[in-house]
């Protein structure tokens, strides 16, 4: 009984269930971005190279043992590389973000933090200490 507990403890603690989470947007997220290159970015590419595809590139290497052509298919691999550059660029610009406002959010604590009290304030709090240790 003492493993399923620690067990239990493991997967229901905040950081495995945050990562859980990221992880599942994540795949959701790549679905995304695969559908913006291959359905938005990629045609007015093709469009403006002439209706270039960049899937259907390929190097063929001739014929393989069983009949078929083999093919090396860069062109899905440049899809590939500007569906990474678009998710790299985005978690770029979300994190350069959060870490903006981190940054505001010390700042502030800090100003927060040297804001001294009036020195009125000061005094009278030690003659409060004083008269309560007379007392």
């Amino acid at each position: 009984m003492g493993m399923l507990s620690e067990f239990k403890e493991f997967a229901v603690k905040g950081n495995m269930v945050d990562m859980a989470v990221g992880i599942i947007i994540g795949g959701a997220f790549g679905t995304i971005v695969k559908s913006l290159v291959s359905d938005v970015i990629m045609p007015p590419i093709g469009y403006f190279t002439g209706g270039l595809d960049f899937s259907n590139l390929a190097l063929s290497l001739g014929k393989g043992m069983d009949g078929k052509e083999v093919l090396i298919k860069y062109g899905t691999f440049l899809n590939a590389v500007i569906a990474f550059l678009i998710v790299a660029f985005v978690l770029f610009l979300v994190i350069k973000g959060i870490n903006k406002a981190k940054a505001a959010m010390e700042t502030e604590k800090q100003e927060e933090e040297a804001a001294a009290p009036p020195k009125q304030e000061v005094l009278l709090e030690e003659i409060r200490d004083l008269l309560k240790e007379k007392a």
